[in-house]
């Protein structure tokens, strides 16, 4: 795997943190993913994964420090604008439409980029429909990338779990991200659809798009990432490359108290 971790920084987070009550989630949290580049972050449950996630995608407003995309500053947005400078995401628990298909759940991802106005969407003028047809067969490709094109005209709520997930993607895929981040996205499946899962992120990285990984399946993640961050109690506690986190004091002992050896791939 080469590693794209010594190009320029596409995400930058500085001193990040967020408050709910006296509770901290997050403290002082400061990273960098680069262009091109696969970054895994792992931790123990209530590590503060999703809510970093939750800061840098516009669904939480941190308490202090700020984000950085490209340059832009991202606090403060709402999630659909967020989408629009180029960070999509998926969730841990899966948010499809249910009662749309699976193609219909592409195209709505496809609209951030749309530039038909009320007025061409009410009376359907020659631009407007040029543009739904173009939306309509971008959405086939992206379905056709993830594995699920034979599921276009089923309700989303019919597909299979895994299925689902990758719906999930391709809806993220449609809003043309710089950044795709990726919560728990092996969550469920089965050995098959994992190592399916990872040829993806893969071919994914293969087109310049930058994933951020979060995945309790710490292999899979060392197995996959050029970098990884590690959070314990809100705090960024290792940062660097797979083998070298993996042997880290500090993130043996987050774990189960210094038994992570087998869940890292070292002897228990």
């Amino acid at each position: 795997m080469t590693s794209r971790s010594d190009g320029p920084i596409l995400l930058e987070t500085r001193g990040l943190s967020k408050q709910f009550g006296g509770l901290a989630a997050l403290h002082a949290v400061s990273l960098n993913i680069h262009h091109g580049e696969i970054f895994g972050l792992i931790g123990p449950n209530g590590a503060g994964k999703t809510t970093l996630f939750n800061c840098l995608t516009g669904l939480y407003t941190p308490s202090a420090g700020e984000v950085r995309l490209d340059g832009q500053r991202l606090n403060g947005l709402k999630p659909h604008t967020v989408a629009k400078q180029g960070l999509a995401r998926t969730f841990q628990n899966i948010r499809l439409f249910s009662h749309m298909s699976a193609l219909e759940n592409v195209m709505v991802g496809c609209h951030v980029r749309t530039k038909a106005n009320v007025l061409g969407a009410i009376f359907r003028n020659r631009g407007t429909r040029d543009e739904e047809a173009a939306i309509r067969s971008k959405a086939h490709e992206l379905l056709k990338l993830v594995g699920v094109d034979k599921h276009a005209h089923s309700l989303a709520k019919h597909l299979p779990y895994g299925d689902q997930r990758r719906l999930e993607i391709a809806r993220a895929l449609a809003t043309e991200p710089k950044l795709l981040a990726l919560d728990e996205p092996a969550a469920g499946m089965n050995p098959a659809e994992r190592v399916a899962l990872i040829a993806l992120i893969q071919a994914l990285r293969a087109t310049g798009i930058a994933i951020l990984l979060i995945e309790h399946d710490v292999k899979l993640v060392m197995g996959l990432c050029d970098r990884v961050a590690v959070l314990d109690y809100g705090e960024k506690i290792a940062e660097g490359a797979p083998e070298a986190v993996q042997r880290d004091p500090k993130v043996i002992e987050a774990y189960l108290g210094g038994s992570i050896g087998g869940a890292i791939g070292q002897p228990a």
